[in-house]
């Protein structure tokens, strides 16, 4: 096990959570710079899988540069709210960011056409494999980078392996509701409540907030009547997978889910109103003055979230399109969802934050999801590793003695 594990949501958070109080709302700075989401709209390094990009699949996960490193080295730089996660020397030399109005496209046209059978090759979630050989296989280069990111795998390759998820700006989402589906054992409170179809409406009347909605796909439906149904699909699917009876009907499940089709986007498009809708909530306490969780101090603090709608604008909307989920964003995914997101994040391999929790109030009682990332833009699924000591969903193994009889031996 690593020592250095963050038990908070962020070490980098919490400073600048004191700093937002402080300040009371006004701006926040990080390591010198003003924090602008107009700045920040660079879009993630997509990470391919399935036929309509394969032809991209060998430059972004499997080329190496001159230097005979992966070029995961190569990340271009992103400026994110807890600092810089690439190190500068780290540029690349390909041009992997996509066009806003190329994704759309590139939606529309796969939706006018005849859906393909579901199948490995068009998957957006790969099939588990063995972390050290993706690491030795990706990380191939003697860099500084290169070391502090095998040594990242090396700490956990003995109890997870990997899933790599198509990072196509959704893919912090993605992970996540794929760790959702494929693990939930108990459906989460507020989606026992009735009444979830209705809270688009709801949320509507309060100063039409979903006319800024977008969504990856042109529909007849009004904004409001589309998210009900991408809520109405995200209840039928999290109620299905707690009812599976085995790993092997999840996965099944899951194939059926995450093939870039319609119902994937519909479910990551639910993902994102219910964080609206929790930002809603949260941002209604704390104008009252009333305690909130530690993260919402950042939240509202930005000049570019200062409200619900600004955060929508600025932020929400543009998830999937043109830019994904910053720190801040994990943590109010996390309290929407009502689970613990807790991220390996490679790149802080030697430092306390190599373990980071989204969000960290809720550890004991909330469910864990696990998640790894090499820099705090993309993000890939973990599972852990099957055990003669557990059963298929990671549980103790209770084994009764040869003899028949129970031996309980207490040592003081």
């Amino acid at each position: 096990m690593h020592k250095n594990v963050n038990s908070s949501c962020d070490s980098g958070i919490q400073r600048q959570c004191k700093k937002a109080k402080k300040y009371d709302g006004s701006e926040l700075s990080t390591q010198g710079q003003k924090v602008d989401v107009k700045d920040q709209a660079v879009e993630k390094k997509t990470y391919p899988l399935g036929p309509d990009r394969s032809t991209e699949l060998t430059p972004t996960m499997h080329g190496c540069d001159p230097e005979g490193r992966s070029t995961h080295d190569s990340h271009p730089s992103h400026q994110h709210l807890m600092g810089s996660s690439v190190d500068e020397d780290d540029k690349s030399d390909f041009d992997l960011y996509r066009a806003e109005e190329e994704i759309e496209k590139e939606l529309r046209q796969k939706y006018q056409s005849k859906p393909e059978p579901a199948g490995e090759s068009q998957s957006s979630v790969s099939a588990p494999e063995d972390i050290q050989t993706y690491s030795e296989r990706e990380w191939k280069g003697n860099t500084s980078k290169s070391r502090l990111i095998r040594k990242g795998y090396d700490t956990i390759a003995n109890k997870y392996t990997l899933r790599i998820v198509r990072g196509d700006n959704y893919c912090a989402l993605r992970a996540t509701l794929f760790q959702v589906l494929s693990l939930s054992k108990q459906l989460p409170a507020w989606l026992g409540e009735s009444d979830i179809t209705e809270w688009p409406k709801r949320v509507n009347s309060d100063g039409d907030l979903i006319k800024e909605w977008r969504f990856p796909l042109e529909s007849r439906k009004s904004k409001v009547e589309m998210l009900e149904q991408c809520l109405n699909r995200l209840r039928k699917r999290w109620h299905e997978a707690v009812e599976c009876k085995s790993l092997q009907e999840r996965e099944r499940m899951c194939q059926q889910v995450f093939v870039g089709q319609e119902e994937e986007y519909e479910l990551l498009e639910a993902l994102k109103f219910l964080m609206l809708r929790t930002a809603i909530q949260l941002h209604a306490v704390m104008t009252k003055g009333s305690d909130v969780p530690e993260f919402c101090w950042l939240l509202f603090a930005r000049d570019s979230s200062k409200c619900p709608k600004s955060l929508l604008t600025n932020h929400l909307r543009h998830v999937g399109f043109n830019g994904g989920l910053e720190q801040v964003e994990m943590c109010l995914l996390g309290h929407s969802l009502q689970q613990t997101i807790q991220v390996y994040r490679l790149y802080k391999s030697d430092t306390e934050e190599f373990i980071t929790y989204y969000p960290n109030d809720h550890q004991e009682d909330w469910p864990s999801l696990c998640l790894l990332t090499e820099d705090d833009r993309h993000y890939n699924a973990l599972v852990p590793k099957r055990s003669t000591n557990f059963d298929e969903c990671g549980w103790p193994i209770w084994r009764q003695p040869s003899d028949g009889q129970s031996h309980v031996t207490t040592r003081l």
